[in-house]
């Protein structure tokens, strides 16, 4: 069955040493792409380092988390890798209202910043959205944002195409609601192993709404490990387990969905876009 890791931190310091090996794993599981995504300068660096040596695909970009250590020096390092061949999306960026490891209005602005690179690159910014328990205003406060940017009307268009998912929602996190608007605005929606965790139950509702051309499965290796998978280290060849899990919700067979996410995955993260 071909699959994909559509966000897969290899350049974690957990795999040092160990990526061959570790890539080698994923390939005998059929794992066909992967994404390499960075979070701050360094991990861009070595994110595209990666790429280039084993032949994957790399995101640059600026985590909430690191939003307030990154300062305009910094980002313009990182934005200027953007046109290099092995960058395939900006990101990891987003809003995390949960641990908040940075003030909220540093993460706005490192938002707006990264949101306005993926529009002037044509290439989809990778979001991380999280709120506390039983809250949602993070994700509110990305819907808001990415509207005002202009993703779901002209300014996407313009930039994507009418068909091409503009950002992608990392490792899902939120309500039905929540994803129909991100839908809606013709984001693609990635399911990882944070859908088994208790408080995330509405994911096995939302991996039946999903459109096959707006979904894509992960890991977020190291992190994040499935059932059955390790538990001290994720690894892309443990995608197999959400993506068995996520067919078996939409009640099609692993190779068709398998097809169906590397054609998502090769659309979205083109490195030719449309």
């Amino acid at each position: 069955m071909p699959l994909i890791d559509s966000h897969c931190h290899l350049n974690a310091e957990r795999f040092t040493g160990d990526e061959d090996a570790v890539l080698e794993r994923a390939r005998a599981e059929g794992v066909e792409r992967i994404l390499v995504p960075g979070w701050n300068e360094a991990s861009c660096r070595r994110a595209l380092e990666l790429a280039e040596r084993f032949g994957l695909d790399g995101s640059i970009g600026v985590h909430p988390h690191d939003a307030a250590n990154v300062d305009e020096v910094g980002w313009g390092r990182i934005a200027a890798r953007a046109g290099e061949p092995a960058v395939v999306a900006i990101g990891e960026t987003g809003l995390d209202y949960d641990r908040v490891f940075s003030p909220i209005p540093d993460q706005i602005t490192n938002l707006r910043r990264n949101l306005g690179l993926a529009l002037e690159t044509g290439k989809p910014a990778i979001l991380h959205v999280r709120s506390k328990a039983g809250r949602s205003d993070a994700q509110d406060a990305m819907v808001d944002e990415l509207t005002a940017m202009g993703f779901g009307a002209q300014a996407a268009a313009s930039a994507f195409g009418p068909d091409r998912p503009a950002a992608v929602i990392h490792s899902f996190s939120g309500s039905v609601d929540y994803a129909r608007r991100v839908l809606d605005l013709g984001l693609a929606i990635s399911i990882s192993g944070l859908a088994f965790r208790s408080g995330e139950e509405a994911t096995a509702d939302v991996v039946t709404l999903v459109p096959l051309g707006q979904l894509l499965v992960e890991t977020d290796s190291p992190f994040l490990s499935p059932p059955g998978a390790p538990r001290g280290r994720n690894e892309p060849e443990w995608v197999r387990i959400t993506a068995a899990w996520v067919a078996e919700r939409r009640r099609m067979g692993l190779d068709k969905l398998g097809g169906a996410l590397v054609d998502t995955y090769d659309r979205t993260f083109s490195r030719h876009p449309a």
